[in-house]
């Protein structure tokens, strides 16, 4: 398996200019945000108060749950091994990023003693270890390009450049000179949708223009690995793999597009960003914020 350091975006002269674009349409139409990612335009139709909060305000002070430290943990892991380092270096650097964490930043919910918080951090603990040995047990091969690759595009047609992170940018092997674009999730339950999912459809897109413009090649597919954290009963797989082809996407390609667009038309104009109660999410944060007026103008 071939590996790779980890990436940064590759630099051009035509990203200056972007920028200088996207500031000038800033100026122009007062948006309040310099580019989309698919992070932002998700918590932006999911809570817009919340988006507002973290995405214009850029204050990050909601607490984590359990569950998203142990899938960065995950991911910080299988950035270093497939950026060259052994399994066991891997795993150690990722039981050491839940550990740095502080209280304040985990939402704990019902754990309220110490002792409760406690069992809940041995617990991310344990589901971290476990899911990553279970991935690491027989880890996907690739030739790696990118590893964690961060980078901005601007795309024909939309108001707003794009920004990505992809896990990894791998050779195609379905195609020759073409990339795949790899993305791990670590899930309580599979996905019931599968490849058909929109949420990944929507990710894959913004990672396709990312990757394509900077990479200079033309990107095939976007390969989704779920590893499921319990261990099922049945003795089959932790591991599911979907894939997105991206030459049989063309109605997504264009509702991608529509979205984006509606979406910047949407913060363009004066308006009022409301709490979503019922988000899982930030719902009782951004109610909260709501309540108490913390971002009236």
């Amino acid at each position: 398996m071939a590996r790779a350091t980890p990436q940064t975006a590759i630099s051009k002269p035509s990203l200056d200019r972007w920028k200088k674009e996207a500031e000038q349409a800033l100026e122009k139409q007062k948006l309040p945000i310099k580019y989309w990612s698919h992070s932002s335009l998700m918590a932006f139709l999911r809570n817009p108060l919340a988006w507002y909060k973290r995405y214009v305000e850029k204050i990050y002070d909601t607490p984590r749950n359990p569950s998203s430290i142990v899938g960065s943990a995950a991911h910080l892991a299988l950035q270093h091994f497939y950026g060259g380092i052994a399994k066991d270096g891997g795993i150690e650097l990722g039981l050491e990023y839940i550990r740095k964490i502080p209280d304040f930043e985990i939402n704990f919910g019902k754990a309220k003693s110490k002792a409760a918080q406690k069992a809940l951090r041995a617990k991310m603990e344990s589901d971290y270890l476990r899911v990553i040995n279970f991935y690491l047990a027989k880890p996907p091969k690739h030739n790696v390009l990118g590893v964690e690759f961060s980078a901005m595009a601007k795309v024909e047609g939309l108001p707003l450049p794009i920004k990505a992170v992809s896990d990894l940018v791998v050779e195609s092997r379905v195609e020759p000179g073409s990339l795949d674009i790899i993305d791990h999730k670590f899930v309580e339950s599979f996905s019931k949708d599968k490849a058909g999912k929109t949420l990944f459809v929507m990710q894959a897109l913004f990672n396709y223009y990312v990757v394509r413009e900077n990479f200079g090649k033309p990107v095939r597919r976007f390969i989704v690995y779920e590893c499921k954290k319990s261990r099922n009963k049945d003795g089959s797989a932790q591991l599911k793999r979907y894939v997105i082809d991206f030459n049989k996407i063309d109605e997504e390609f264009k509702l991608f597009h529509r979205l984006l667009r509606d979406a910047t038309q949407e913060i363009s104009r004066p308006r009022l960003y409301l709490p979503n109660p019922s988000d899982m999410f930030e719902g009782e944060n951004s109610f909260d914020v709501y309540r108490l007026g913390l971002l009236d103008g």
